[in-house]
């Protein structure tokens, strides 16, 4: 059986929204920071101030999203952030191109003949990368937390979505929390019989081999409950025709506010960057005396 995310109701302005007026406003978040690739901190920080505001006014528990928090952390900070940091890449050429003094090389692989400089523009580079991939993802964590899960077939089907790819979408926000609950009584059963995690020793092949009373049973069990909804939706003659959806929605004027925001935002870095030549990567002249000294 497919289960969803730790939803519950809440009386909060976020969750009062329109499920479509809260895609459609990610979608240009990401849209006006990817498209015209916004690279200037004094764009990026007002956008990464109304996301976080956005994210506050839905009042979710800490405890709820602790853990969706801290692979977040781990991705941003110390892949997206050190591979910024190391090799400028995944930006504009001007981050390795523009002359920037050196704050040092990197001591272990200068120790292996291998010179990697760590310069003010790439450090300011992975501080840029960091709060842009925030800006995004603090809009994205409070949806599967605050949005009925009954909604997200409908929602991208009122979007203007296939009948296939909005029920895609919903079994796919279905898919992560039912794999983690599988997971999880599988772990509870093994222990019961006397399976011991911390007990994994040996070699990178010898854990993956006494992992097997883990990956098995889960794998096993999503293919399963996979089989069941294909069954499922072959018994109701899915994709045969037309499907109708019982939920109906409406947008009120607070979904409007939102979605003009979401325009004016798109159209604001477009303007911006192509009409005007602001938003590109550029060093402040501050960081560079903070760090030089």
């Amino acid at each position: 059986m497919l289960v969803t995310w730790k939803y519950r109701p809440r009386n909060t302005f976020i969750q009062r929204l329109d499920p479509r007026t809260r895609l459609i406003f990610l979608f240009s978040v990401i849209f006006a920071l990817t498209i015209p690739e916004i690279w200037d901190f004094r764009i990026i920080l007002p956008l990464f101030a109304v996301s976080l505001t956005l994210y506050l006014m839905a009042r979710i528990e800490w405890k709820d999203v602790r853990r969706a928090w801290l692979f977040i952390i781990v991705f941003v900070v110390f892949i997206v952030g050190i591979n910024g940091v190391l090799s400028g890449r995944g930006g504009p050429s001007s981050v390795t191109n523009i002359e920037s003094p050196i704050l040092f090389y990197v001591p272990l692989l200068r120790e292996l003949g291998w010179k990697v400089p760590i310069t003010v523009s790439k450090v300011w580079f992975a501080l840029n990368q960091i709060v842009r991939m925030l800006t995004m993802a603090i809009l994205a964590i409070p949806i599967p937390y605050t949005m009925d899960p009954n909604i997200y077939g409908t929602a991208f089907k009122r979007m203007g979505a296939s009948d296939n790819f909005s029920f895609t979408m919903d079994l796919a926000f279905r898919f992560l929390p039912t794999f983690a609950r599988d997971f999880t009584i599988t772990v509870d059963a093994q222990r019961a019989r006397g399976y011991e995690m911390e007990a994994l020793k040996g070699g990178l092949a010898e854990r993956i081999r006494r992992l097997a009373p883990l990956i098995i049973p889960v794998v096993m069990q999503s293919t399963v409950t996979g089989e069941e909804v294909i069954d499922a939706m072959d018994l109701r003659a899915f994709g045969t025709n037309k499907r109708t959806w019982i939920k109906q929605l409406h947008y009120a004027p607070r979904d409007y506010f939102i979605l003009g925001l979401g325009a004016a935002i798109f159209i604001a870095c477009c303007v911006l960057k192509w009409g005007f030549g602001i938003g590109g990567f550029f060093v402040p002249d501050f960081f560079t005396n903070w760090l030089v000294g």
